[in-house]
């Protein structure tokens, strides 16, 4: 959720651009642009995690492009997974078998290790 203060400002300064299928809204500043390049910004819809935003969104946040893609050039490829969100951090992580927070134990270690000796 975006601060009042946040808030204020996009509606002060701010011109929205367009939304992403996850409700995320882009804006670019409506003022004269800052060193040369025009401010923009996100304001995500709940809790505000960088990672939903998708590719198109974050080339043009980046000024990677000019205009943000088309729904056309946007709409994804049938071979393409559905964005997810980074589970980095959160009980949905990937941990691997016999990690701590798993619950699970480790094999133990075979000793077929025999570490380099130089001559």
């Amino acid at each position: 959720m975006a601060t009042i203060g946040t808030l204020l400002h996009t509606w002060m300064n701010g011109k929205l651009v367009g939304t992403d299928e996850f409700g995320n809204r882009y804006y670019n500043s409506a003022k004269a642009p800052l060193h040369g390049r025009e401010r923009r910004w996100v304001l995500y819809k709940g809790k505000p995690e960088a990672s939903s935003v998708p590719s198109e969104w974050h080339a043009w946040l980046h000024h990677t492009t000019a205009e943000p893609l088309s729904n056309e050039a946007a709409r994804s490829k049938p071979w393409q997974k559905p964005h997810e969100a980074n589970p980095t951090g959160s009980s949905s992580a990937y941990r691997p078998r016999g990690h701590d927070l798993s619950g699970g134990s480790r094999a133990a270690a075979t000793g077929d290790y025999e570490p380099w000796v130089p001559e």
